[in-house]
């Protein structure tokens, strides 16, 4: 028997429909404005001649002339000052570690053996990391980890650190034309490796910066660093008129390279590799038309106040005395929590009246209706062109793939990113934001949302602005390779 009504979901454009639902709902102030403007059009034409005359007759006082002048440049005057300053993103550089220092698969799994002779089971078990991690072979590790045994100590840490941080700082000064004395504000962040003198002071000694530099070093804030000193920068910016802000953002490998057995700090080994950049903002009216982006929002996420979340990434001795970074198999389900909290905070300041509209009904109908309904989940591709999520590993870029229902285009810059450079930690970001531009996808008014997970637990969002159409850069870390990528990566790469 045919059915009595036609299959509606089958013969009505459900995709034209949700554009249009969209569309009305994103301009319904213009809408309703269009036409409260043609009335008042078609009572001015409609007006006769003595209405005309009245109004050619009205005298105005100078008095009330100068009043209401001074009033409307009295609160122009206090809107402008009370407007929080942009801040550009005038440029930035990564780090592009030389062929000397890749680690292929076959001589990882080789130190590993060697380094792991006592334990086998060890050795095994991250042969099978390396398999899933969605890594490639050409990621790096510094010169002091490929002796055997790792040569861990503060001189081969330092020198990894000089290597990567100033080699990032002279890409960024040529890229730019910026001078060290042109510096005011100087933050460096790096988790694990906090020597004294600091990171910072480093950078100061080896430029010359001047003895007025407002520096600061950030260590111990894990992986999503990175955001935080954007958001301090932005801060700084704030109060500091006409000034320019530079932060490197970097992990240092070498003193903590784990040489243990336990499972839980082996993996760091697996994913952690060698990376730095350096971000030049400002808040110099002239830099608007150079700059790449200027920051819209920042939004920061802290989930430290719950035990589980604060041990989840933690760093300890295990039971031989050794000192590594252990992560919890809860990592993923408290990394959706934050992300869950920090989008909760994010979405009213991004989306568009439409998600936020169908967000609202969907909660209104589970607290009255059924609490079983299916929550909404905002579509956050209507508010941005393109995605920057942390490579912290391939469970990581899954996870959100899934959840904030993206393409595998849209998180194609993650996934390469982490196959090319591995976990470069606070840096990560950067280097997907370089692989999008090196495509030619950077347009003129597209919005990217960075998002960085960290120890603590943590997670950060920052949200730019593109303020011109980017040309495909000829240097920069992917310039030799990217003609190359995207590439398929499997689930398992067998060793």
């Amino acid at each position: 028997m045919p059915p009595v009504l036609p299959d509606f979901s089958n013969s009505v454009k459900l995709k034209y429909v949700k554009l249009g639902y969209q569309y009305l709902v994103n301009h319904v102030l213009m809408l309703m404005l269009i036409p409260v403007m043609a009335a008042i059009l078609i009572e001015v034409l409609r007006l006769g001649p003595e209405e005309i005359n009245l109004l050619n007759s009205l005298h105005f006082d100078l008095v009330q002339i100068l009043c209401s002048c001074f009033f409307i440049i009295f609160i122009a005057t206090v809107y402008f000052m009370s407007k929080p300053r942009s801040i550009y993103l005038v440029d930035y550089a990564c780090y592009k570690p030389p062929v000397t220092c890749r680690v292929p698969f076959a001589t990882f799994m080789e130190h590993s053996r060697l380094n792991l002779s006592s334990n086998p089971r060890s050795v095994e078990f991250q042969m099978r990391i390396l398999e899933r991690s969605g890594l490639g072979e050409e990621t790096c590790l510094p010169p002091a980890i490929h002796y055997i045994p790792p040569t861990q100590t503060m001189e081969t840490a330092r020198v990894e650190a000089e290597i990567v941080i100033f080699s990032a700082m002279d890409s960024l000064f040529k890229k730019t034309g910026l001078k060290p004395k042109d510096i005011d504000i100087l933050i460096v962040n790096c988790s694990l490796f906090s020597p004294t003198p600091s990171l910072s002071a480093m950078v100061i000694n080896k430029y010359k910066l001047r003895s007025n530099v407002k520096s600061f070093n950030l260590s111990g804030m894990g992986c999503s660093a990175g955001l935080i000193s954007i958001d301090l920068a932005r801060d700084l910016l704030q109060v500091h008129p006409n000034s320019n802000a530079v932060v490197v953002s970097t992990e240092i490998i070498t003193p903590n390279y784990y040489k243990g057995n336990e499972r839980a700090m082996l993996l760091s080994n697996c994913l952690f590799r060698m990376g730095g950049a350096a971000i030049l903002l400002s808040n110099h009216r002239s830099e608007r038309w150079r700059a790449k982006y200027h920051l819209v929002h920042v939004v920061r996420t802290h989930k430290g106040a719950d035990d589980k979340a604060y041990r989840c990434v933690f760093e300890e001795e295990d039971k031989e005395g050794k000192v590594g970074i252990s992560l919890s198999k809860d990592l993923m389900a408290i990394a959706g929590e934050a992300l869950k909290s920090n989008i909760t905070t994010i979405g009213p300041l991004v989306l568009p009246a439409s998600e936020q509209l169908l967000f609202l009904l969907t909660l209104i109908g589970r607290k009255i209706f059924n609490p079983k309904w299916k929550p909404y989940i905002p579509d956050f591709k209507q508010a941005f062109e393109h995605f920057c999520i942390h490579a912290g590993g391939r469970a990581v870029i899954d996870e959100l793939q899934k959840n904030l229902q993206l393409s595998a285009e849209h998180v194609e810059a993650s996934r390469m990113t982490l196959h090319r450079f591995g976990n470069t930690s606070s840096s990560s970001l950067w280097y997907e934001m370089s692989y999008i531009e090196a495509k030619g996808r950077m347009k003129r008014g597209d919005r990217i949302w960075q998002i960085a997970f960290g120890s603590g637990f943590k997670c950060n969002s920052a949200v730019w602005k593109c303020n011109r159409t980017i040309k495909t850069p000829t240097d920069g870390p992917w310039a030799d390779c990217i003609d190359r990528y995207p590439v398929h990566i499997p689930e398992i790469v067998k060793l």
